[in-house]
């Protein structure tokens, strides 16, 4: 039995309805991640606006795939890992880049690693990084506002994953051919 509803516009609380009706604008259709939020319309609301604000950062398009593969594949989530795949696919982000982060393996271009160590240390240090940590990330080409950027994207993911660990939300068909399983899991 499932813990969480992929809800519908019919099935959803009330205040989530109009959510749910952007996000079938948006997608064409309603993607099962916004389906569970729906449950909570505060958090799918939370999760929408942190989605658009990230959007809006400093970081690339390339870079922002970066960060959210990055933390995808760090916190082994089922759902985000493929649903990810895609858009960084439909933003241009090349396939050998895509493919290392799926891996988890280093990236070729030193900016983008630097990116991604910097993100894998946010999120395996809880936040606590030291000044090395920083000025390394900084000396790579980077502001500090992209360290800011970088936490914006782990407070968006946070709430993904999180959510498709404990609901254990289904992967849409549209993201099925990019399944993904955590190579280190047992």
């Amino acid at each position: 039995m499932a813990l969480f509803d992929l809800h519908t516009i019919d099935t959803a609380p009330e205040a989530a309805r109009p959510l749910l009706k952007e996000s079938a604008k948006a997608f064409g259709r309603i993607p099962n991640l916004h389906a569970v939020m729906a449950e909570s319309p505060e958090h799918l609301e939370a999760y929408k606006n942190l989605h658009e604000l990230f959007e809006r950062s400093d970081l690339s398009k390339v870079e922002r795939n970066v960060v959210w593969l990055t933390i995808n594949v760090e916190n082994a989530c089922h759902y985000c890992v493929p649903a990810h795949t895609a858009i960084a696919m439909m933003q241009g982000v090349d396939e050998a880049t895509i493919n290392a982060l799926r891996a988890g393996d280093a990236l070729d271009d030193p900016k983008l690693e630097a990116l991604r160590q910097f993100t894998l240390a946010i999120v395996r240090q809880r936040g606590v990084l030291d000044t090395q940590q920083v000025s390394t990330f900084l000396e790579a080409g980077y502001a500090r506002r992209h360290v800011l950027d970088v936490l914006l994207g782990v407070a968006q993911k946070t709430l993904s994953n999180y959510v498709n660990h404990i609901a254990d939300t289904p992967v849409d068909p549209a993201f099925a051919r990019f399944s993904w399983v955590d190579p280190v899991a047992d």
